[in-house]
């Protein structure tokens, strides 16, 4: 007992010693970081909600939003949803109940749209990207001075401003380009100190959730994950070189990089578009790109349409048969009582039999009936007998009892393909060819049954072994401008014109013709749900996403990759209904120019370097030379991945889209303006006049962000002659009222 309270004593002895002395934290602030933050910040969030009208292609981000207010379902081919959802997300902070029209630039904006809160992500990340410059080109070990150029630059560049503070997507994107970049420079250096660490891991899982970040903002950050998996990728090579290392321990290194940069990625994508496929879960208008299976799994639309229908088609079963092709417009397979003409316009003949087109709407002479050659019945039987993948059919005309039929007669349209008619006995001793073979090219195995929606099948012809296909062709007017659906021989391969499914569906129990219309304008009864599994979903989401493409007519303001590099362009985004007040995407062309040299100089000087090392000649310590090599990596890396790919892609470019390159161009320039002071100015007047060189430049690069200002922020009205004087360039757009 004396031992225990002896041991009570002195802990309470010590316990009251610990309250006598103060505790002290120790907090370690960059105030250069709070300072870049703050006039960032600044910059990105004065007078954010001017002007309260619709800025180019706000128009467009809007509608998104709202669809996403309203849970209606969209598709837009320029990338995957995360960026749009960042934009969501902020009018959803700001109560936004997603009733605005967005109609056209320049409308102005109604009071129930917070558009503060709209811009207010994209101006963050705009304002954030400023510090982060500045950590970039620290952890790239270069000067305090060069990391503070590089933000400063960032922070003054005109075009980077005003792409920040609007509602556009760049400023996001440039965002997660430098979080990746520099999340990977903070791993990289925690590696050489204490690699397994919390800090060692947290940088690295940062890296991999930047890079999924910043490809679910736009499709062009992949160019940027691409960057970072080939300088890890280099890393992880010298890691296996290293004989310091024991096998176990380089497996866990590459394990580690291959969970972090290559598995989280991947899950985080897929995730994104789970959060959007389960917010988006109403018809709208987009509904119609997509298959019928999708279609089916939204509220609304054809999901209300098809709900209760049967899931097996059987012998008897009312149909509609939707092409799986879709273009060059979504269309179902339809049948009315006209004929094609005897003789067309150049002279060719045709069968004179009843017309059979693909229909672009809903219609009641989409309907067709699902006969058993064998028997006469049209309904049901008791029990159904599903079609089976192999089964002969005939397709009856809902509305006219006339059956699908091909034969050697030439399309009208296609002369190579066959005619597809109705079938009318014209006791011209022409027999019927009327039977088809279901072909179920989506089977898990040959006996599989036809099913609603879900089956992708094939109509073969029996007696030609041709294929009912959808042409694409438009029919004259004699045909009512219908698609051409054509029976084209089997061959090799599979091709979606050819596919069909069923979308409506009905079991038939009508067989009289009056009875059977009757029933085909009535809803049906049973219900059987049909959702796709999310991963169905994505899947189809995401080809659609990357085959879809719009037709890009020629924009007012579109540009190629080679006026960008030396700023010939701008893009009026947005001017006052009643004073000459503008905003322009116009950046600063002192930077830009600068930028594109300072680029050209470091390639120079590293294929100069390189070649002297190749001749036993080392200009730099080796310590230094692998900064410089890395940095180059990085930056003009960066520059080039973001930028070269436009040349190869097919489709309307804009001065934005170089963005993301002209900000790994401005963290390069600083180090190489470093670079040329340390290096290649032998004396000590040389970096004097170099350096009073450079601060004559960036007064002047701030002298031309300050004139630009007004384009930049359009708060204030230029007179016509204030317009005409920032004209520098006569490919410039400037807007003039006339008087």
């Amino acid at each position: 007992r004396e031992t225990r309270g002896g041991l009570l004593s002195l802990l309470l002895y010590k316990m009251l010693g610990f309250l006598k002395r103060p505790v002290v934290v120790t907090a370690d602030i960059n105030l250069n970081i709070v300072a870049l933050t703050g006039v960032g910040l600044l910059s990105r969030l004065w007078r954010l909600s001017y002007p309260r009208a619709v800025v180019f292609d706000e128009v467009y981000y809007g509608q998104y939003i709202s669809f996403y207010m309203n849970r209606v379902f969209f598709l837009d081919d320029s990338g995957p949803p995360f960026g749009h959802m960042l934009l969501a997300l902020g009018g959803y902070l700001g109560g936004f109940d997603g009733n605005f029209l967005w109609n056209r630039i320049g409308a102005e904006y109604t009071s129930n749209v917070p558009v503060w809160a709209l811009r207010l992500l994209p101006a963050l990340t705009g304002a954030l990207s400023v510090p982060m410059g500045y950590q970039i080109v620290s952890e790239l070990r270069f000067s305090h001075c060069a990391a503070m150029g590089a933000a400063l630059l960032l922070l003054i560049e005109n075009a980077l401003i005003t792409q920040s503070r609007l509602m556009l997507l760049e400023s996001p994107l440039i965002f997660f380009n430098l979080l990746a970049v520099l999340s990977y420079l903070k791993f990289f250096n925690s590696q050489k100190q204490s690699p397994f660490c919390l800090r060692w891991w947290f940088w690295l899982m940062l890296t991999g959730v930047a890079c999924a970040c910043a490809v679910g903002v736009k499709y062009m950050g992949v160019f940027t994950y691409l960057l970072v998996l080939g300088v890890a990728g280099v890393h992880a090579w010298h890691l296996i070189g290293d004989r310091t290392l024991s096998n176990v321990c380089v497996f866990c290194h590459l394990l580690a990089r291959a969970v972090a940069l290559v598995v989280t990625p991947v899950v985080l994508y897929l995730l994104f578009f789970y959060v959007h496929l389960t917010l988006l879960y109403r018809s709208g208008p987009h509904d119609q790109i997509m298959s019928s299976a999708f279609q089916a799994s939204l509220e609304g639309g054809l999901a209300r349409i098809t709900q209760g229908q049967p899931l097996e088609v059987a012998f008897g079963s009312q149909v509609t048969l939707r092409n799986v092709f879709g273009k060059p417009l979504p269309c179902w397979l339809h049948s009315h009582q006209n004929t094609y003409p005897m003789i067309y316009e150049n002279g060719r003949g045709s069968s004179h039999q009843q017309q059979v087109t693909c229909y672009p709407f809903k219609d009641i002479n989409n309907w067709w009936v699902i006969k058993d050659p064998g028997r006469h019945q049209l309904v049901v039987s008791n029990p159904p007998r599903p079609v089976q993948h192999g089964d002969v059919v005939q397709l009856v005309h809902g509305m006219t009892t006339r059956l699908l039929n091909t034969h050697d007669v030439a399309a009208p349209l296609s002369p190579h393909a066959q005619e597809v008619s109705c079938y009318i006995d014209y006791n011209i001793s022409m027999p019927a060819q009327n039977l088809w073979r279901l072909d179920i090219v989506n089977r898990q195995s040959d006996k599989d049954t036809w099913k609603t929606i879900l089956s992708t099948v094939r109509f073969v012809h029996l007696n030609t072994s041709a294929v009912l296909k959808l042409s694409g062709a438009h029919l004259p007017d004699w045909g009512f401008r219908q698609l051409e659906v054509v029976g084209e021989k089997l061959s090799p391969g599979h091709h979606e014109s050819m596919a069909w499914n069923v979308e409506e569906h009905r079991y038939g129990t009508s067989q009289e013709q009056r009875d059977r219309e009757l029933e085909l304008h009535t809803p049906t009864q049973v219900d059987i749900s049909r959702n796709l599994s999310f991963m169905a979903r994505f899947s189809e989401l995401q080809w659609r996403m990357l085959t879809l493409r719009s037709e890009d007519a020629e924009h007012k303001y579109s540009s190629t990759p080679l006026e960008w590099v030396m700023l010939d362009t701008n893009i009026a985004y947005w001017l006052h209904p009643q004073t000459s007040a503008q905003i322009h995407l116009l950046g600063n062309i002192v930077i830009w120019a600068s930028a594109s040299l300072a680029t050209a100089a470091y390639t120079l000087l590293f294929l100069w370097y390189l070649l002297r090392r190749r001749r036993g000649i080392h200009d730099l310590p080796e310590d230094m030379w692998l900064r410089w090599a890395l940095a180059g990596t990085l930056c003009a890396g960066g520059w080039a991945l973001n930028y070269l790919p436009f040349f190869l892609m097919e489709k309307t470019l804009f001065l934005y889209h170089y963005l993301p390159a002209l900000t790994f161009q401005l963290l390069l320039l600083p180090p190489v303006l470093q670079h040329v002071s340390d290096h290649l100015c032998r004396t000590r007047l040389q970096r004097s006049v170099f350096s009073a060189l450079v601060i004559a430049w960036y007064s002047a690069a701030c002298h031309v962000s300050n004139m630009l200002r007004p384009l930049t922020y359009g708060d204030r009205a230029l007179s016509p002659g204030e317009l005409l004087a920032l004209r520098w360039k006569d490919s410039w757009d400037i807007l003039i009222r006339k008087s």
